[in-house]
């Protein structure tokens, strides 16, 4: 038995191994998947003295808990959450030293989706496709994890960053997203392009780390043909048959049958992994 591991306690509504994601393959129908909120998990791993590149676990909601068997330097940043090492509170955004054999607990959100645990060497799991990410809708890399898993650590590579806290952005309130038309806009009304940039949406509670999907007025398709399946990058806004835009994020697949009128920049997307569902959406060109 190596002491360079984890035992996982209480795995929570949905806890992952992400990093940052597995790119280039997308010709061979793999996403690229990785940390939804990857700033926060690229803080993260900084704050414990690790390689951006670490994998780190990407909780859901309501948290875990996990018993390393050495002792390690850890740090929860995404969504704010009470943390506690044996029970004592410690600090969130920021690193905290646990003990070997202690218990270390990342409570339910206050605010937003997701939390990120980095541990001092990283998850080290073994990569597929170059990386450690857990795809859910190809399930290529590791399952999420169940209570009673034990996942191996790496080594632990530098000295852990020297902060009380972090500075870290509140989970939007609002949620904006930056749109470039194209590449099906022609396939709905102009109304509807203007419809999509002008009117008010919701996040869906359907959502998932596949797409954000939106509650609010439907947009009307000005071509009424099918689309051949074509490729999709991270941010496609699709239009499915109701008519109410998906956002495909990090698990998305890579290609598609429904017009995608327009993309979300990159970085705006960081904020959709911490949009409660009900939250207050609008797209602008």
């Amino acid at each position: 038995m190596t002491d360079s591991a984890f035992a996982v306690l209480r795995a929570g509504a949905l806890t992952t191994v992400q990093d940052l994601g597995r790119a280039g393959h997308a010709h061979l129908g793999v996403p690229r998947s990785g940390a939804l909120d990857e700033p926060a998990a690229r803080l993260a791993n900084r704050l414990v003295g690790n390689a951006d590149s670490a994998a780190v676990l990407e909780t859901t909601l309501s948290g875990c808990a996990l018993r390393p068997r050495r002792t390690v330097t850890a740090a929860v940043t995404g969504a704010p959450c009470p943390v506690r090492v044996d029970g004592r509170p410690v600090a969130w955004g920021a690193p905290v030293r646990v003990p070997a054999g202690a218990v270390l607990d990342v409570g339910a959100v206050a605010a937003g989706v997701r939390s990120y645990v980095a541990l001092g060497g990283g998850v080290a799991v073994e990569p597929v496709l170059g990386s450690r990410s857990t795809d859910l809708l190809s399930g290529l890399g590791p399952a999420p994890l169940v209570d009673g898993a034990v996942l191996p650590l790496g080594a632990e590579n530098g000295p852990h960053a020297r902060v009380d806290v972090a500075p870290q952005p509140a989970p939007p309130t609002e949620l904006v997203l930056r749109v470039t038309f194209g590449p099906r806009a022609d396939w709905c009304t102009p109304q509807s392009l203007k419809t999509l940039t002008t009117r008010a949406y919701r996040v869906s509670p359907a959502s998932n780390r596949i797409g954000l999907r939106t509650e609010g007025p439907a947009l009307e398709r000005a071509v009424h043909g099918e689309l051949p399946s074509e490729g999709l990058v991270l941010g496609a806004v699709q239009v499915p048959p109701d008519g109410r835009p998906v956002v495909f994020l990090a698990d998305h697949p890579t290609t598609g049958g429904y017009p995608v009128v327009a993309v979300v920049r990159e970085p705006d997307l960081w904020a959709a992994a911490q949009a409660v569902p009900g939250t207050r959406l609008r797209f602008v060109v």
